[in-house]
C-alpha cells in the first residue's frame, strides 16, 4: 500500500488551488451515465437567449473565458467545443495557472488590454471590479432561474452563478465503520464534544491521526477560517456585519465567541493530523490519498476536492459526505447541523475592451448553460459541479455533490459566503500557516487578523 501511495504521489499533478474554489490544473474528472433523467428544458437549444435568429448572426464570433477553477478546465473546453458545433461561436478556455491568483490575473489583463470576453473569478473579485469594467446583467432572463444565488453590487447584478459549492469536514464513511466496527450515524457529530469523541475512538480503535489539514494559504485562509465570518449567523449580510465591526475596531478577534470556537476545533483537528509531525511539508497531493486509503477519515476541505480524491482512487458509488466544521457545544446551532453551501465562482461580461458582438456571444454561451440540455448536463456530468440554476434538474454524480444537495433540500446548509479584499487568503493564510506548525500561539494568530482588517479603507 506504501509503495502504491509513492507511485500515485509521484504520478498525480500537484494541484494549488485558489480562494474558494480553485485555481489548480487538475482536469480531469470521473463521469458516469445520467442521473437526471428527464432533466431538459423547454428551452432547449439557444432559443431561451436571444434566439436563434440572432444566435445565427453571431455565428463566427470569437470568444474567451478566463477559467479560475482548474479542476473543469477540461469540462469546460469540451463544453465550448459543444457549445460552437451548437451555434457557430467559438470560446476559448484560458487557464489561471496554478497558485496564480485570478485577480492578479484579470486586473493584469485589463492593464494589458487583453481582458477575456469572460471571467470566472470569485465574488470578491467580482465585487471590487464588477462597476468599473462588468457588463450590467440585472435584466437577464436566468435571474428568475438562479433566485437567492445571484451576487448584487448595490443594487445590480454583474455575474452569473456558476456553480454551489459547500464546505466542512470531508468524512470517509467507510474508514469510519471498518476502524469502529459499528455503523456510523454522520448526524451525531454535531459538537465540538461529539466530534472529539469520535476521533479518540477512532485512535483507540488504530487509526492513530484520523484528520487531514492540508497547509496551502488558500484552505487555511478562506475555506478554513473564514468560517469565523460565515458564521457569525449564517448570511453574506452578517459575514459583512462583524468584518465590519473588526474593520473599525469594535470587535477585537480574541473577544469574538465564533474566532475562539474555531480555534478550539482547529487545535483538536491539529492534534489528530496526519501530517502532524511536518504540518508545512504536506502535500496536497497525498492529501486525498489518506482519506482514500482509510489512514484517515476526515479531510477539512469542499466539494472541489471530488476530482482530487477520484486520482487518489475514489468512485462516485463510496460513501463520502460532510460533517459540519463544528463550533462549541450547543446543538442546536445553526453551524453544528450544516454546512457552508453557496454560489461560489461568478462569471463576469467585459463591458470595458468587448465589442457588441462579443458581448451578445457571451451571453449566449451563459443562457446555454441555464437552458441547453446539453449545457444542464455538461455542467453537472462533465464539470461535476452543483448547478446554481433550480431549473437544472440532472443530479451531481459524486458523492459529495450529492450530499451537498441532499442538505440543501433537507435544510442543512447555510448561504453566507464572505467577501473580503483579494489579498485576504494569501496574507492570513500566511499567520494561519504558522499556526498550525506552532510557530504562533492563539493571541498571535488573533492579533494578526485584527491587524488585517484594521488596516483596511
Amino acid at each position: 500500500m506504501r509503495a502504491r501511495k509513492a507511485i500515485a504521489v509521484l504520478m498525480m499533478t500537484a494541484m494549488t488551488v485558489g480562494m474558494l474554489a480553485g485555481c489548480g490544473d487538475n482536469g480531469e474528472n470521473e463521469s458516469g451515465a445520467a442521473a437526471g433523467a428527464n432533466a431538459g428544458s423547454e428551452a432547449a437549444g439557444t432559443e431561451a437567449g436571444a434566439g436563434a435568429e440572432t444566435t445565427a448572426n453571431l455565428a463566427g464570433t470569437k470568444i474567451t473565458f478566463l477559467n479560475s477553477k482548474g479542476e473543469v478546465q477540461t469540462a469546460l473546453e469540451d463544453m465550448a467545443m459543444v457549445f460552437e458545433e451548437e451555434t457557430g461561436i467559438e470560446v476559448e478556455i484560458l487557464a489561471c495557472g496554478a497558485g496564480e491568483s485570478p485577480y492578479t490575473r484579470i486586473t493584469s489583463a485589463y492593464n494589458s488590454g487583453t481582458a477575456p470576453t469572460m471571467a470566472m473569478l470569485d465574488n470578491t473579485d467580482i465585487v471590487a471590479l464588477a462597476e468599473e469594467y462588468a457588463v450590467d446583467l440585472s435584466g437577464e432572463k436566468w435571474l428568475a432561474e438562479c433566485e437567492g444565488q445571484t451576487l448584487s453590487v448595490n443594487g445590480k447584478v454583474y455575474s452569473f452563478p456558476f456553480c454551489v459549492e459547500g464546505r466542512g469536514l470531508i468524512y470517509n464513511k467507510a474508514a469510519i465503520e471498518e476502524t469502529l466496527g459499528s455503523e456510523f450515524d454522520p448526524s451525531a457529530i454535531n459538537s465540538y464534544d461529539a466530534l472529539k469523541e469520535l476521533l479518540e475512538s477512532l485512535r483507540a480503535a488504530g487509526m492513530e491521526n484520523p484528520v487531514v489539514i492540508s497547509k496551502e494559504d488558500w484552505t487555511l485562509g478562506a475555506h478554513q477560517l473564514g468560517f469565523i465570518y460565515d458564521t457569525y449567523d449564517g448570511t453574506t449580510e452578517g459575514s459583512a456585519e462583524v468584518i465590519q465591526q473588526l474593520k473599525d475596531g469594535s470587535l477585537s478577534v480574541a473577544d469574538y465567541e465564533r474566532f475562539n470556537q474555531f480555534a478550539d476545533t482547529m487545535d483538536l483537528l491539529l492534534e489528530y493530523n496526519i501530517n502532524g509531525d511536518d504540518p508545512l511539508g504536506a502535500l496536497y497531493e497525498q492529501d486525498p490519498i489518506f482519506l482514500v486509503d482509510k489512514d484517515a477519515a476526515i479531510w477539512a476541505n469542499g466539494c472541489w476536492a471530488w476530482p482530487n480524491l477520484v486520482d487518489a482512487g475514489a468512485f462516485t458509488n463510496d460513501e463520502y459526505g460532510f460533517l459540519p466544521f463544528v463550533l462549541g457545544n450547543d446543538t442546536t446551532d445553526f453551524a453544528n447541523n450544516g454546512i457552508q453551501a453557496s454560489a461560489t465562482k461568478q462569471v463576469m461580461i467585459d463591458g470595458e475592451q468587448a465589442t457588441e458582438e462579443e458581448i451578445a456571444a457571451a451571453k449566449e454561451f451563459l443562457n446555454w448553460l441555464v437552458y441547453s440540455e446539453e449545457g444542464q448536463r455538461m455542467l453537472v456530468e462533465e464539470a461535476a459541479v452543483i448547478p446554481a440554476c433550480s431549473n437544472n434538474e440532472y443530479q451531481p454524480i459524486d458523492p459529495l455533490g450529492k450530499d451537498i444537495q441532499a442538505k440543501m433540500a433537507g435544510g442543512n446548509t447555510y448561504s453566507s459566503c464572505f467577501v473580503a479584499p483579494a489579498d485576504h487568503w494569501s496574507v492570513l493564510g500566511a499567520s494561519m500557516q504558522k499556526y498550525i506548525a506552532g510557530e504562533s500561539d492563539r493571541e498571535t494568530l488573533a492579533g494578526e487578523i485584527d491587524a488585517y482588517w484594521t488596516s483596511q479603507e
